[in-house]
């Protein structure tokens, strides 16, 4: 779909990614932005210094060889420790002629590629969204300023007579919901004006919720209040549900997470793990209100990374998403009970409080204090 929507550009393209991974889903986008420079379309493209670093092999030759105009933020600099490394640029974000923007939790990598344990054997459960209207704006605000911090890949000069890559289209039908006009805000979480905004709305609609909250989430060590909130859903009647990562993608969240089932299943909260391959999505509903982006509900999102969601209230997207994630539960959700709890080895249970305690001091260390 977004290689589709980039093909149709006529004025502009415009991509932050956390991921952007030479493999073939990655090269595809590579490919449609060098056919987009080709025809006049401007193209900015910025990477996390992180994530992504300076693009190579043949995503990065089809980059330099359009001269698409690349940023990278926070470049690392590995003689150097630094508080501030942390803050990493985990939106992702691409605005079509100004006009159309996708936002959602999938990098530019393939479903089915890991860049450290290579191909998987199932794809990975994410989720975007396309959007229009005002909101628009919003964003391309948020991306400005990115684009303003962020530092310039320098090109080397083309060898006499070299072309740019190209490569045709072979993109295959999308899965997508029909247009519908709906009430949605941008919402993006940075560590100057908008520092809470992704957490105040999680917490306001979980406040506000009546009948349920389910929560899709790859990585799960919300805060006391953030607790506070799901346990005094359920005290009303809520029914909370968490699908949460079954499988270890990395030990620490993975881990910490752990060490807080306990303390939900104790306050009625529903734990399923899901278990057919990595959970990479960040989405949460309650009732007609839904929020999807990049943000996970941990303290590298919630406080540290620079993140974008966009908030929905229809009941009828709504609807659709909370299917999805049923469907999920259905095909490959396993429930957390006390009885699994009980039977942990001491060795996951001191996994699990170590994990906590780390998260915590590192919490502590970046500045955003001891009670998260």
């Amino acid at each position: 779909m977004l290689e589709a929507a980039i093909d149709a550009a006529r004025d502009s393209v415009w991509i932050e990614t956390y991921i952007f991974h030479d493999d073939a889903s990655g090269r595809r986008i590579a490919f449609a932005l060098s056919r987009a420079v080709a025809r006049g379309v401007r193209v900015r493209l910025v990477v996390d210094g992180f994530g992504t670093g300076t693009p190579a092999g043949e995503v990065g030759q089809a980059l330099a060889g359009a001269r698409v105009e690349v940023r990278i933020f926070r470049p690392l600099r590995r003689w150097r420790l630094e508080r501030q490394a942390l803050r990493r640029l985990h939106r992702k974000l691409a605005l079509i002629d100004s006009a159309e923007l996708f936002v959602g939790g999938i990098n530019l990598i393939d479903d089915r590629e890991d860049p450290v344990r290579g191909r998987l054997e199932a794809p990975r459960l994410d989720f975007a969204l396309a959007v229009r209207g005002p909101l628009v704006e919003e964003a391309v605000s948020a991306m400005t300023q990115v684009w303003r911090r962020a530092h310039p890949v320098r090109w080397p000069a083309l060898p006499r007579g070299a072309s740019a890559m190209l490569a045709t289209s072979e993109a295959g039908p999308a899965l997508c919901t029909p247009t519908r006009q709906v009430r949605a805000a941008f919402a993006e979480r940075d560590n100057f004006r908008h520092r809470r905004t992704i957490e105040r709305a999680y917490l306001r609609a979980i406040g506000q919720a009546r009948t349920e909250v389910l929560i899709a989430c790859a990585y799960f060590f919300p805060g006391a209040k953030f607790r506070r909130a799901l346990a005094e859903a359920v005290a009303r009647g809520v029914r909370v549900r968490l699908l949460l990562q079954g499988r270890i993608e990395y030990r620490l969240p993975h881990f910490g997470t752990l060490s807080l089932h306990e303390e939900l299943l104790r306050a009625g909260v529903e734990i399923i793990e899901y278990q057919p391959g990595f959970l990479h999505a960040k989405l949460a509903l309650a009732d007609q209100w839904f929020t999807l982006g990049s943000s996970n509900i941990d303290p590298f999102s919630l406080l540290l990374a620079r993140e974008a969601n966009v908030i929905v209230r229809d009941d009828a997207m709504a609807a659709v998403l909370r299917g999805r994630i049923e469907q999920a539960i259905a095909e490959g959700g396993k429930p957390v009970r006390w009885s699994h709890i009980a039977a942990r080895p001491w060795w996951v249970r001191a996994a699990a409080l170590g994990a906590a305690f780390m998260l915590r001091i590192g919490v502590a260390l970046s500045g955003r204090g001891l009670r998260y």
